[in-house]
């Protein structure tokens, strides 16, 4: 019984970090029917700039979250900006490429400044363990699950409490309505990049401070395992993306825990494969007709 409860406690944690990263795919591909593959590289900066404030600026912890988000908001506008609204009238696998072209420019252009070296991210926060009947939990994980909820209510409140979050809705459910409704589709796109940016941001400060170690291609295999949660808990559905972000990290930390380490990711992708063949459009995902 200690062992899952302790094994539940540290697949919470990593799938809260998925969860925020799966957030930002399932928003753009809503509203734009974009893959984003560029969006675990925002996590990269997102944890490189909170690396830099807090080692050479030295910021407490929520100036950096809160820095490092809207610097990744910003990097997710500039790269919607400059790579993806030129090409939006553009045949699907274009951008499809373009994004993975942004993807390896991005590592790659981080790799000449910085070395591919993995460096120690500071710790801003000293890290101090409970101890419990069954389980134990760091101050560190419990930091990133509360910050993670407060981050996903607050994005709930902006979707469906605010003009920002109602554009946003009306141009997932129908562009070319929303555009005769007088709604700015440029500046809802862009809002909508600056949102799941800034989420990715805040993840790549949290699994800096939870792993301790950041690298120019860290964001390459959360990314994609961030898109398979979001496509596992049904693309463009908010709660679908948390959701499949804490089961992938269930599942993960579940196979390290009974000697799996080596497997753990096609562990993953094996339940995608069969969740997926059982309800192709995810867990919540709404099954849609589309027109061709």
């Amino acid at each position: 019984m200690s062992t899952i409860i302790q094994q539940f406690v540290n697949g919470l944690t990593l799938g809260s970090v998925y969860a925020l990263l799966a957030l930002g795919y399932t928003m753009v591909y809503g509203i734009s029917k974009l893959i984003n593959f560029a969006h675990g590289d925002i996590y990269m900066l997102g944890a490189f700039f909170g690396y830099w404030l807090i080692k050479y600026l030295h910021c407490g912890f929520l100036v950096t979250i809160i820095l490092a988000m809207a610097f990744s908001a910003l990097c997710g506008v500039l790269i919607e900006f400059i790579a993806y609204r030129p090409l939006r009238n553009s045949p699907r696998i274009t951008v499809l490429i373009t994004a993975i072209g942004v993807s390896y420019f991005l590592e790659n252009i981080m790799t000449y400044f910085f070395s591919a070296d993995t460096r120690s991210f500071p710790q801003v926060i000293n890290q101090v363990t409970y101890h419990f009947s069954f389980f134990q939990i760091t101050n560190i994980q419990l930091l990133i699950i509360v910050t993670t909820i407060i981050l996903l209510v607050g994005l709930n409140l902006i979707i469906h409490k605010t003009k920002v979050g109602r554009a946003m809705r009306a141009a997932s459910a129908d562009p070319d309505a929303a555009l005769l409704m007088g709604i700015n589709l440029n500046r809802t796109i862009s809002i909508t990049f600056a949102l799941g940016s800034a989420l990715a941001g805040a993840g790549g400060v949290l699994i800096g401070m939870y792993y301790n170690a950041i690298d120019p291609t860290m964001g390459l295999t959360p990314g994609i395992k961030a898109f398979v949660a979001a496509v596992l808990g049904g693309i463009g559905s908010i709660p679908g993306a948390a959701l499949g972000g804490i089961l992938i990290g269930f599942l993960e930390t579940l196979a390290q825990s009974v000697g799996l380490s080596a497997y753990k990711d096609a562990v993953v992708y094996a339940l995608l494969f069969l969740i997926l063949l059982v309800m192709p459009a995810g867990i919540l995902g709404k099954n849609q007709v589309e027109k061709v």
